[in-house]
């Protein structure tokens, strides 16, 4: 019973921190903060997470688990494209659940050197996820025949979308590119010179079926 309530205390604790560091940043929230917002001790909260940067490594431990299944979970029968298009609108809801940890990337990596070398270990499966998609789409008649170098470029591009894509809505007020659904259209204006007419139709019939949001902002 009392390891089911650790336990329980636990996910407690990363569900106010992810609150916490959503709204105020993680620069501004310290372990004493999230504390004293669930009504409990601090060397509670220090039982179960001595360091700040066992909280936030927890947390990252988390998504990379969510993000993992979204990856992975490629239905029997879908389509390269379609999965891909799944996984854009799952990676974007992520963005705003987790928002505090693309707006602190920067900060986290310098400061926190063990969840950043985490982050540079789930770059490279992203990455090479990726790219192996892009062949698939390829071999499927989606995507016109492209080099190797071609590829990664293009893949390191959308990365960097997708990982300042919150940050740079902060900081580039006077763009109209708000709305939950441009991150995905951005990145398909990356992939589209490259598509084929087959291409183009698949990616067609996957907006209209799954559209370009999960939920309303």
């Amino acid at each position: 019973m009392s390891e089911t309530k650790k336990l329980k205390t636990k996910d407690k604790i990363l569900v106010e921190a992810i609150r916490l560091y959503n709204e105020f940043g993680i620069q501004n929230v310290t372990s004493r903060h999230i504390a004293g917002e669930m009504g409990i001790s601090h060397g509670n909260l220090d039982y179960h997470y001595k360091t700040k940067e066992d909280i936030i490594l927890a947390i990252y431990k988390k998504m990379r688990v969510e993000m993992s299944n979204s990856y992975g979970g490629r239905k029997v029968g879908m389509s390269s494209l379609e999965h891909f298009h799944l996984l854009l609108l799952q990676l974007e809801e992520f963005q705003y659940k987790f928002r505090f940890f693309n707006l602190d990337v920067l900060e986290v990596s310098r400061s926190y050197p063990t969840v950043s070398q985490i982050i540079q270990e789930t770059f490279v499966k992203r990455r090479q996820t990726t790219i192996d998609l892009f062949k698939e789409f390829i071999k499927d008649g989606y995507m016109r025949e492209l080099d190797l170098p071609a590829i990664e470029r293009l893949e390191h591009t959308i990365r960097m979308v997708i990982t300042f894509w919150l940050s740079q809505r902060e900081v580039m007020v006077s763009y109209n590119f708000t709305e939950k659904g441009e991150m995905i259209k951005t990145i398909y204006s990356l992939i589209n010179p490259y598509l084929t007419e087959e291409g183009f139709r698949e990616q067609k019939r996957a907006t209209e079926l799954f559209g370009l949001r999960l939920s309303p902002q």
